[in-house]
């Protein structure tokens, strides 16, 4: 039983780099794109803070899910070492997270704000 809930957090540890690299390749792709459009007449300040709200989603997804993974791992080796390094990690992941997702809402809220007027 031991081995499957390491492979199951080895599993989701890949998972979120998976979902963190493919929202920074979206990301990129999209930025470029709109810079590109800068030579042109497509160019948009709005689609730039749109993209960064969409790769900040992606981030958040693939923290919650680091998280999960390390929690797994701590479940296995209960030790008070690996409960501390648990407890900073959640900390450091968990802050990173909430300024990240306050970010997000704050930049949407200026985008509703840009748009209405």
């Amino acid at each position: 039983m031991d081995y499957v809930l390491r492979y199951t957090s080895h599993i989701i540890s890949y998972i979120s780099i998976g979902i963190i690299c493919y929202g920074a390749a979206i990301g990129l792709y999209h930025f470029i794109k709109n810079e590109y459009n800068r030579f042109g007449k497509g160019f948009s300040l709005q689609r730039t803070v749109q993209i960064k709200i969409e790769v900040g989603y992606y981030l958040l997804l693939g923290l919650e899910f680091l998280i999960a993974s390390d929690i797994i791992d701590t479940i296995l080796n209960p030790s008070f070492q690996d409960l501390g390094i648990l407890a900073g990690t959640v900390v450091i992941r968990t802050g990173l997270s909430y300024f990240l997702n306050k970010e997000i809402e704050d930049l949407k809220t200026d985008k509703k704000v840009d748009t209405q007027t």
